[in-house]
Formats: structure tokens, sequence, C-alpha cells
């Protein structure tokens, strides 16, 4: 769906993309950022996809206990920074996996067991009405997108399910079940919790309106952003994808080609959402974005970096893993670093003009201004 016009109104749209434990670490640096400029709170929705609804998650099951004073939460480190790093130590991916081979049992479920330590039991009814979260999935039957929110769930073509009582970590679970390890997520609603929408011409169909098998959010949309499209006037698009890794090779073996086809329309598709973002900024007076990324240069933005930066730095961070396993200290801490340093450099560029830069990173003894141990920057894709 294009970038639209309808319902468009004052206000902030954060859209945080996919990327496994590298997006959820990137993203909470970036959180870091918005609060301290005392853009957090002033966020209306908050679109998430995979790995960046892990961090949604956190964060939307928190809200209600961030103390904000003059729009800066003072406890965002306890509540939503710590939880995260802690739960980045743990190993999800593989035990979902094998695990959700039993029978009656999908790796969906465990992942969410799993991510009890960062929402809890908490439910999507649970969540504040502001800043509405929206984590997103990819629906495998329609091809189309289902939304998970307090207000409703679904996609607009089966029918939606106004306040669902569905629990966050299964919201997580499904926008962050990557294909084929994490997939399908099975949801079995009753076939009367759905209201027919306008544009619903699925509905009908009862079969699927009683099994819903969900895949990973970026498989429609890596990004978030369409939920955020024709709503509000300024966008903030972080990006934790890191772009598509050079990989030279004959890919003579059918499954290496497959996979191959798959990675790069899936970049292309991503580029193409990124590059919707600067016409859609200019068709219309008052509109204005902000997008930065893993692979972001700093010194391309017109705000200068507050810290020294080398330019193989960002190739190192947009080659991290994206696996669901436990990350060490200093890639934790230097993701971490880098959605906070980008993430200011591109605000103070476009959006926050008058913020103050940073005195520190996050994690100061992680800085960037030495070039990396060893160079990746022959093997990333541009920004």
């Amino acid at each position: 769906m294009p970038f639209g016009t309808e319902g468009e109104e004052d206000g902030i749209g954060l859209a945080l993309s996919g990327g496994g434990y590298r997006a959820m670490l990137f993203h909470l640096g970036v959180l870091r950022r918005l609060n301290e400029i005392g853009l957090l709170s002033q966020v209306a929705r908050i679109s998430s996809v995979s790995g960046g609804s892990l961090t949604a998650g956190r964060l939307a099951t928190a809200w209600k206990k961030l103390d904000f004073q003059d729009g800066v939460a003072a406890n965002f480190d306890r509540e939503v920074a710590e939880p995260i790093l802690r739960f980045s130590r743990r190993l999800v991916d593989v035990p979902a996996a094998v695990i959700g081979l039993l029978p009656f049992i999908g790796p969906g479920d465990v992942a969410g067991f799993f991510y009890r330590s960062l929402a809890g039991t908490a439910t999507l009814q649970d969540l504040p009405d502001t800043p509405r979260f929206v984590f997103n999935s990819a629906h495998l039957a329609s091809g189309t997108s289902w939304r998970f929110s307090k207000p409703y769930m679904g996609s607009y073509r089966v029918g939606l399910i106004p306040n669902p009582r569905t629990k966050v970590t299964t919201a997580m679970a499904a926008s962050a079940a990557f294909p084929p390890v994490l997939s399908p997520m099975i949801l079995r609603p009753k076939p009367d919790e759905f209201e027919q929408v306008e544009g619903a011409d699925l509905y009908p169909n009862e079969g699927l309106r009683k099994l819903v098998a969900l895949a990973d959010g970026g498989v429609y949309d890596n990004l978030g952003l369409e939920t955020l499209s024709g709503r509000y006037n300024t966008l903030l698009v972080s990006d934790a994808s890191g772009g598509l890794a050079v990989k030279p090779g004959s890919y003579a073996l059918p499954p290496l080609q497959l996979m191959r086809v798959l990675d790069t329309a899936t970049e292309q598709a991503r580029a193409l959402r990124r590059r919707n973002l600067k016409p859609w900024s200019q068709a219309k007076a008052g509109r204005r974005y902000a997008f930065w990324g893993t692979i972001t240069d700093v010194s391309e933005y017109p705000a200068p970096s507050p810290f020294p930066v080398h330019p193989d730095w960002r190739f190192e961070m947009a080659a991290i893993r994206t696996r669901l396993n436990r990350f060490g200290d200093e890639e934790r801490e230097r993701l971490v670093n880098w959605g906070y340093l980008v993430s200011d450099v591109a605000l103070r560029s476009f959006i926050a003009l008058d913020a103050q830069a940073p005195a520190a990173l996050p994690f100061p003894r992680y800085d960037f201004a030495s070039p990396p141990k060893a160079s990746r920057s022959t093997i990333a894709g541009p920004a």
C-alpha cells in the first residue's frame, strides 16, 4: 500500500525494523536517545517488526511505569533498558525450533514463553492508549499484514477482532516468527470474533477465521512503515536490517540460489519503502522524517557526530548476526551505542534541531574512533 494522505494528522510515528537481537539492541539505543531529548513521550504510534517488536514489547508493557518528568522518563534504564540487556544473554532460537517440533507445540509458542521475561503476562488490553503500539506480522494465507494492537488485531482482507485479549508475548512471537525456524505462529480464534470490515473480501471463508498462520512481519514489511503511512506528518524510521551482504559464489546449489533470490527480493522491497520517504515528505507542506540505520554514514548528515567515528564501523555493525542467541558484552553495548549515536545525528539534523549533542555514549568503554579489528567494508550492501 503506497504512502497516502487519508486521515493524516500532526503527530509522530516511530517505525522499528526487524533484525533479531541486533535490531532489539540497536533500537534500545534509539529509544534511549529519544527519551533523553523528550521525543519518546511525544510519539503517537510505535510500529514494530520482528526484532523491533522485542524492544517494543518491553517498552509497551513498561510504559505505564515510566515516570515522565518534563517529557523524560528518569527510570527508563530500570524499566526498559536493563530487562532488554538481560534478555539478550538468552538463547531462544535453537530451543524454540527444537521444542517446537513436538506435536501440538509450535516454535512461536515456545518463543512466546521466553518473551515472558520481557512482557510478562500482559495482554494487548493492558497496553496504553497512547502511544498506540502495533506489532506487525505476515498473514501467510492472504499475503497481507496481520496487525496486533489494543483496539484490534487482524488482516484487512480477513476481518478484524476488536479489543483482543491476546498476550503481548504472542504478538511479539508472531512478529518475530522468522521462517522456517521460528514460524509459523498458529492462532485459533473463534470465527465469530471477527468483524467484517470494508475490504474484507476473504471474510466469508470461515476457515481463514478458524486457523491463522503467521510469519515474521519482515516477510511483508521489514520497516514497519505501512501502519504509519497516511497517519502522521512526522515519521521516525529506525532500520536495523543491515542491507544485503555481498556473497561471491556460483549459487549452483538450488537451496543456496533460492535463499539468495529471497534475500534479494526482500532487500529490494525494503529499499523501495525507504525511497518512498523522500517523495512522501515533499508532496505536502509540514511533513518531515528522519531515517537512520545500522549502515548509516554519520558524516553524510547535516548535524555533526558528537563523537569521532571511523567509517568502517557502519559495516561492522550492519554485519552483526541477527540470531536470537547469546550476545557478548561488547556486541550488546556497541549495538546500543550505535543506535544511540546514529539516531542522535539524524534527529538533530531533521527533527530536534535545537537538541544538544550528547556528552557521552551509553557505554563509553566502547567508542567508534578507532577502526574495528577486522574491516567488513567489502561485504555489506549499500544503505
